[in-house]
């Protein structure tokens, strides 16, 4: 049996961007045995995809943050015990970070990267035993296709499929709609006013208003935006496939650029994506299902276009 070790940790967004990659794998090499490296938070989510063989969970956020002290250096040395306890035929480093790159080195097996025209991060390319050029001005997804093709000897066809299943995720119930406000950098959100005028126009079409968050600010301006939409409902928090089959539900979903939208873009639920200050072109959202891409670096959309494309998707 082959057994192949995808390295791909984070973020979410990029996570999401290496699941066609992986289907493309599965369906290349059935017999094949496939573990991915990934961060802890992310593990349940790519434990949804059913061409997984085994999920390998790293901690490396948790442990920079305290990279000296004595606990956190022995949980990292007894997770890269671990990850060198087997060989693997191939091991893939899809991501072309140092710190992906020093995982993959950890691992045992032939191993693949990016060259030094691709690399995200040049200090990586030591680490890795083939490297391959794949066009930095393609989009996320498309490079993660490529170079898993080149390692493993198949060339990517078709459209990506995430081999994520909507359908069995879905809870059945009233319908709903997702705004995801929330996002790392301040520079990609969209004014809180934009997004309770935009949830008024969505609440009169008879749908729920959902606001979901992942931190103690994002909670904060989800019950800011709330409080002017009359039924609107901000969740728990949640881990990420609880998040996933609320997002999988959903009637429709606006959301900023961020990693729950390419969630979304994943499962094919109707989208609008709100560009503020990212490049479309690259960090787009991609999927099978109703897609409107609004805005630009450093030209956000304004309320009625955003209004209109939503209108438009879930009408």
């Amino acid at each position: 049996m082959t057994d192949i070790l995808f390295i791909k940790t984070s973020s979410l967004g990029d996570v999401i961007h290496h699941m066609p990659a992986l289907t493309e794998a599965r369906a290349a090499l059935p017999a094949a045995r496939l573990a991915w490296l990934v961060e802890e938070a992310y593990a349940p989510l790519v434990r949804l995809h059913p061409g997984v063989d085994e999920v390998i969970p790293v901690a490396w956020r948790r442990w920079r943050s305290s990279m000296t002290k004595p606990a956190t250096l022995a949980e990292i040395a007894r997770a890269f015990r671990a990850l060198r306890a087997k060989r693997y035929d191939t091991v893939i480093d899809t991501q072309g970070l140092l710190r992906t790159g020093l995982m993959t080195c950890v691992a045992r097996g032939e191993r693949h990267g990016y060259d030094a025209a691709s690399v995200r991060e040049r200090l990586a390319l030591p680490c890795y035993d083939v490297r391959h050029n794949v066009s930095r001005d393609l989009h996320a997804v498309e490079r993660t296709r490529i170079l898993t093709g080149l390692a493993l000897g198949y060339t990517p066809q078709g459209a990506p499929d995430f081999g994520l299943d909507r359908a069995g995720l879905r809870i059945p119930g009233p319908p709903y709609a997702v705004l995801l406000h929330a996002t790392a950098r301040p520079e990609k959100e969209w004014p809180v006013a934009n997004w309770i005028a935009l949830g008024q126009s969505i609440a009169v079409r008879g749908m729920e208003i959902v606001l979901p968050w992942g931190n103690e600010r994002e909670r904060v301006r989800s019950e800011e935006i709330a409080s002017a939409l009359p039924g609107a409902r901000v969740p728990a928090r949640a881990p990420l496939d609880e998040v996933a089959r609320l997002i999988a539900g959903a009637q429709c979903v606006v959301g900023v650029d961020t990693g729950l939208l390419h969630l979304a873009a994943a499962f094919g639920v109707p989208l609008a994506a709100i560009f503020t200050a990212s490049k479309p072109h690259l960090t787009r959202p991609v999927g099978n299902g109703p897609l409107a891409v609004l805005g630009a670096q450093g030209a956000s959309p304004s309320v009625d276009e955003v209004i209109d494309a939503v209108g438009k998707l879930s009408g």
